[in-house]
């Protein structure tokens, strides 16, 4: 109650209401801060899982690989290209006259070990603590970078998708007539397009890369929300305050927005976790599928692609299934919170 009295300087009784519903939900709400957590050091991948040094001391000078390119020349080398930092002769040149500050994993998702003692795939061990895949690229790295571009990926997806599906919605639902009847005509066909042949097509004519996935699949994943603020606008556009705003000459797109659009987010954003969940899916299907980001990219569906076709080193199907196995989870936990924050007929004391 303390927390509640210092943010309610700003905030309403509902908002208050709103928020001891969510914490009294403890795994949504645990569930959050874990994955709030996991998500801030994926932020950080590069200061984690890097191939370069994140600070050098050499000849008395101070030297940041992690943000810098600096040529072999700069620590005694023959080289003007960027110093190879794993080189043996290059580490040699630096300790002679500094250190050198590793991040905990010295690997990048990119990253070749080129001193197995094994045919790769590497199980884990000391060096590789989840192993390598069948490239000799390190798990744990692709794990950290896969993990954080699959969350931008999703959480892009649902914003743009959000913000196109709730101005689509509202437009039908609150002027009604012919312009939501062929609009949910055109929502009908649209939403029977095969994705995935467009896809493949599209894939054989340009390489995918992000953004371009990113635009593709806002084309179809927009309609999610579509239906609910719709059904809102709907039921609201002929409440009393409504008419009054139209009658005192109020433009349509301030009632909408300003008026209607509030009480249609409540509905609204109890979705959201959820389609979060659908995007970070939808890209881990097409990585696996080889449809996805380009070859290369740090991926968890191209690790499962990768446990697929080694079966005999399960480290990469199991490593990939359970990091996405938490990560959904802890997705679905919050939606759960996020729906009974937002439910009126729960009161949790």
């Amino acid at each position: 109650m303390a927390d509640d009295r210092v943010l309610g300087i700003a905030m309403t009784p509902l908002t208050r209401r709103r928020l001891r519903n969510f914490r009294a939900n403890r795994r949504g709400f645990w569930s959050l801060w874990i994955f709030l957590v996991l998500f801030v050091v994926s932020l950080g991948a590069e200061l984690i899982a890097n191939d370069r040094p994140l600070l050098v001391r050499y000849g008395g000078a101070f030297y940041v690989p992690v943000l810098v390119e600096y040529p072999e020349t700069a620590f005694g080398g023959f080289f003007e290209s960027e110093a190879d930092y794993r080189d043996p002769a290059v580490r040699d040149l630096i300790t002679a006259d500094g250190w050198m500050l590793w991040p905990p994993v010295r690997y990048s998702y990119d990253t070749v070990n080129r001193a197995l003692d094994v045919p790769a795939p590497a199980p884990p061990g000391a060096d590789n603590w989840l192993g390598t895949d069948d490239q000799g690229r390190d798990v744990v790295a692709r794990l950290i970078y896969g993990f954080r571009i699959s969350v931008l990926f999703g959480l892009a997806l649902t914003a743009l998708s959000s913000v196109v599906g709730v101005a689509a919605g509202a437009v039908q639902g609150y002027f009604g007539g012919a312009i939501d009847l062929y609009f949910q005509r055109f929502i009908e066909i649209w939403s029977g397009l095969p994705v995935l042949y467009l896809l493949i097509i599209l894939s054989s004519v340009v390489e995918p890369n992000f953004w371009l996935l990113l635009g593709i699949m806002l084309l179809f994943s927009w309609m999610a929300l579509v239906g609910v603020v719709r059904a809102e606008f709907l039921r609201a556009r002929n409440f009393d305050y409504v008419r009054a705003a139209r009658a005192l000459g109020v433009n349509n797109a301030v009632i909408m927005f300003k008026h209607i659009l509030p009480n249609a987010m409540v509905a609204t954003l109890t979705f959201l976790p959820f389609i979060l969940n659908g995007s970070i899916t939808t890209l881990t299907a097409l990585d696996f599928l080889g449809f996805g980001l380009p070859p290369g990219s740090a991926s968890l569906g191209e690790l499962l692609n990768q446990g697929k076709a080694n079966l005999q080193a399960p480290w990469l199907g199991l490593t990939a299934f359970f990091v996405l196995a938490v990560m959904l989870s802890l997705l679905i936990f919050i939606g759960e919170a996020v729906r009974d924050a937002f439910d009126p007929r729960k009161t949790f004391k």
